[in-house]
């Protein structure tokens, strides 16, 4: 026993002075080299946030709101698409936002996708079906960057997950374009600080210039069930819609979740209970 009790301790003290002595180089250099001054961008640097009451998909027993969703896609579909694809989603998924199966195939028929003629064989656009993914609005990132000043826009099928805090950081972003305070403006400029023309200042973008201009306005698409299409109210419901996209399964997984540990719960007192039962009437004995 005290053997194998030094032996854990030994280990234990070698594992220590390892990650100690990697440390050390870092150290020296913080400690000896001069200090690191940030890019100017960052004195506009804003941390992404949730919108005001946040979203109904956030927290361990979070639910979607598939009206939301909807609406989501209504602004994905009005604005995002043409510059955004969604190649890992299907149309047939938008039956989980509570479409009819019929309505899904009429929604896919209103999307081109490229096929072939069974004919001639030449590449031909054609009604998507349930079965066809979203496409690329641009043939190849070559057309895609001529297009957006040289800037590719990315496919947005996991964009909340590619991205820290992402539903947030899709809502921020989207509602996000401000100008910027004078006074930080004024003393960023004096470290060299601009927005070159064609980008567009957004203090939730990582360098705060942006190829992508402003993309909501009031107004700017009329929602089905009525709902006032205010800049704000976009940007929720795109972030929520692309939320989905990138995790079709969070509300699934979540209820899963909670089942497991009740069960675990309910597994531990048996247990317990069973221990308590068996050893009832023994008692320990020494040695």
């Amino acid at each position: 026993m005290t053997i194998r009790l030094a032996g854990i301790l030994v280990g234990i003290g070698i594992t220590a002075v390892l990650v100690l002595w990697s440390m050390v180089p870092g150290v020296i250099n913080l400690v000896s080299g001069p200090p690191v001054e940030k890019p100017a961008y960052y004195a506009f640097k804003e941390k992404p946030h949730a919108p005001e009451g946040g979203f109904s998909f956030a927290g361990p027993v979070g639910k979607w709101d598939y009206a939301q969703l909807q609406r989501g896609y209504s602004v994905y579909k009005q604005v995002c698409s043409a510059c955004h694809g969604l190649k890992f989603v299907a149309f047939r998924n938008l039956e989980e936002l509570g479409y009819s199966e019929e309505q899904v195939r009429a929604e896919a028929a209103t999307w081109n996708v490229p096929g072939i003629d069974p004919n001639t064989g030449e590449a031909v656009m054609r009604p998507a079906l349930p079965t066809d993914y979203f496409p690329n609005p641009y043939p190849n990132n070559v057309a895609a960057a001529a297009a957006n000043n040289n800037a590719i826009p990315p496919d947005l099928s996991l964009m909340t997950k590619a991205r820290k805090d992402g539903s947030n950081y899709v809502y921020s972003l989207m509602s996000g374009y401000v100008d910027p305070d004078p006074e930080k403006l004024a003393a960023a400029q004096e470290k060299g600080f601009e927005t070159p023309t064609g980008l567009y200042f957004n203090p939730w973008f990582a360098n705060v210039n942006l190829a992508m201009p402003p993309q909501l306005y009031e107004g700017s698409i009329t929602y089905d069930d009525g709902t006032d299409a205010t800049v704000d109210q976009m940007a929720q419901d795109v972030a929520a819609f692309l939320t989905w996209t990138a995790e079709p399964s969070m509300i699934k997984r979540k209820q899963t979740g909670w089942a497991v540990i009740l069960f675990l719960l309910f597994a531990t007192g048996l247990a317990y209970m069973s221990y308590k039962q068996i050893w009832a009437g023994m008692k320990s004995k020494k040695k």
